[in-house]
């Protein structure tokens, strides 16, 4: 059953308190006796956070509840594009794309492929992701994940834009304990890398690549190599790179990107099935057949085998940019396949970023055909056989509308939180009664780690609410919300100080050029909530002082900014838990 959205509480009247007692002036000074048992928390440099509550409440889901045996579809929502799934006996694991998210590359485990739950990030230490001076758009891209039986191991294969690493492979033996390896660098160049494991134990590796050096014959022209892999040593053998796709299933029609490369064996034969038309309005999912895994290849009759491209962009709950796909057998013998798409707001814009669905496969044919692949995407599907829907119960991944409480209590930080370029730990402190961030000398505008925690936006309408207890000490200092799209496309909602006075500022940016869009003073720092909220395009940023009502500073702004199509990128909007001792917000 779907879980019911519980009503945000709009006064806080509860008491703060706070686990420590820190040293340095600049973090909480110390705790207050109320005589009651409780503590009250002396507001310092340091801003304490408490009672974060995300509310999703979209309403293709209010018209749309579950039929009896179905699940909804994205089963990731937000920003979890390019998804790779593979299976060992009935463990399924999912991956996604992370960019500069830190931890990197979120990874999910299921019994059923209809309840997920996020078991961590593959990508979790320093040594395995080098993004610290990479744009948000960079870092890791299209990570594979696969099952190798014949050495019983998990690989994951991926591109890192940045920290000189390119194409990465890591190893784990069991995903559920983590203990993922090193990355081991891979000698070639390109995107989008994918492994497969022949029956004969023989490995390959497949990829995006730019064509021979003067062969390009137009904007957007690519291939796809394939390479022997050697499995003892990680590495592929030199001088067995061969091209096997060139351009697409007909390059007189000139595609573009044709990537995403992954080879399925079924019949005795080699399916190879890529992502054609880039990740944008004109994305598809085709397939190609050969006797050998090296090719050639040759595609089939009918492409593609998934697209929305195609269809009415006027009809209702539109979803598009459907593509980028992975498929997995079930023991039973089905298949699914998990492929990324976004479901544009009434503006058409891609503020919750490309989103991980699911769809059956019918491969009874000679051909995998996604069910319903052609035809507008619907807001659920039947579940497989067997299964039950839990997934807003226990600690599974929730979807459809729900709400996400985290009061910050000391029990360790949920896996939806992530840092951007470095570790959440060199900023955080959590104790049993609040989260402190203790501020960077950098602000949200730089290209390095920022003292930020963020949760992606997962619906179109949607609230993020969280309590801070903070006062500044000078017009360097500031914190609370930021709802960002990119280091150079973002709002900040946040308290700093300018002369003696306190001031809570709304600040927008875009493409890096920064104005204030509303501020009030305030009568003294220390107890604030502040709160967003969206309707489609339709934000709000509201704050309450001290457990009062909430107030709108700066009335109903746009989301555009926050949009993939205005910002560019391929990341979604997020929220951000923010302080900085670098602020550059000036007080009018």
């Amino acid at each position: 059953m779907q879980k019911k959205v519980r009503k945000s509480r709009y006064k806080r009247a509860g008491m703060w308190s706070c686990l420590l007692t820190l040293t340095t002036l600049s973090a909480c000074q110390h705790v207050q006796d109320n005589g009651d048992g409780k503590a009250n928390i002396a507001a310092g440099n340091e801003p304490i956070f408490q009672n974060f509550e995300y509310v999703g409440n979209d309403k293709i889901y209010t018209e749309n509840p579950l039929p009896e045996g179905h699940f909804y579809s994205p089963i990731l929502q937000g920003c979890y594009p390019d998804p790779s799934i593979t299976r060992k006996g009935d463990d399924y694991y999912l991956v996604a794309s992370s960019f500069v998210m830190f931890p990197g590359v979120p990874i999910f485990h299921s019994k059923d492929l209809v309840n997920w739950k996020q078991i961590g990030h593959v990508l979790d230490r320093e040594s395995q992701l080098k993004v610290g001076d990479a744009g948000i758009s960079m870092g890791v891209y299209a990570p594979d994940i696969l099952y190798n039986p014949h050495n019983d191991t998990f690989y994951m294969i991926t591109t890192q834009f940045a920290g000189g690493f390119g194409n990465i492979v890591v190893k784990s033996k069991d995903p559920l304990q983590g203990n993922w390896s090193d990355p081991m660098k891979l000698n070639f160049d390109g995107i989008d890398p994918a492994l497969f494991f022949d029956d004969d134990g023989k490995a390959y590796v497949i990829h995006n690549d730019a064509p021979d050096e003067g062969k390009e014959r137009y904007k957007g022209h690519r291939v796809i190599k394939v390479w022997d892999y050697d499995v003892e040593n990680d590495q592929v053998i030199a001088g067995t790179d061969k091209i096997i796709v060139d351009g697409g299933v007909d390059i007189t029609q000139k595609p573009i990107w044709i990537e995403a490369p992954h080879i399925y064996k079924r019949y005795g034969k080699y399916y190879l099935m890529c992502a054609e038309g880039g990740t944008g309005a004109n994305h598809s999912e085709v397939i190609f057949v050969s006797d050998n895994p090296r090719g050639p290849y040759k595609p089939a009759e009918k492409n593609p085998i998934l697209s929305q491209r195609h269809l009415d962009k006027s009809r209702p709950n539109p979803v598009e940019w459907a593509g980028h796909a992975d498929l997995v057998e079930t023991p039973t013998g089905d298949w699914y396949g998990v492929f990324l798409a976004i479901r544009p707001n009434e503006k058409n814009r891609v503020n919750t970023g490309r989103e991980t669905f699911i769809l059956p496969v019918d491969w009874s044919g000679e051909w995998p055909v996604f069910e319903g692949g052609m035809e507008p995407l619907q807001p659920s599907i039947k579940m497989p056989q067997g299964a039950e829907n839990r997934m807003n119960t226990d600690d599974f991944f929730p979807n459809g509308n729900f709400t996400f409480v985290d009061k910050f209590e000391g029990n360790g930080l949920d896996d939806r939180w992530i840092a951007l370029r470095g570790p959440r730990e060199k900023f955080v402190e959590e104790g049993t009664h609040g989260l402190i961030i203790k501020p960077f000398d950098v602000n949200i505008k730089a290209q390095k780690p920022i003292s930020t925690l963020f949760h992606r936006q997962q619906h179109a309408t949607f609230s993020a609410s969280v309590d801070m207890n903070y006062k500044p000490e000078t017009e360097s200092d500031l914190a609370g919300l930021a709802c960002v799209q990119s280091e150079t496309f973002h709002y900040v909602f946040g308290v700093t100080k300018s002369g003696a006075d306190y001031y809570l500022v709304l600040e927008r940016t875009e493409k890096g050029e920064s104005s204030v869009i509303a501020q009030t003073k305030l009568a003294e720092a220390g107890k604030i909530s502040l709160k967003v909220e969206a309707r489609g395009d339709d934000y709000q940023f509201t704050y309450a002082v001290d457990g009062g009502d909430f107030e709108n500073l700066g009335g109903t702004v746009s989301g555009d900014i926050l949009s993939t199509n205005v910002a560019g990128g391929f990341t979604g909007a997020m929220i951000g838990l923010y302080a900085t001792s670098a602020n550059d917000i000036k007080v009018e």
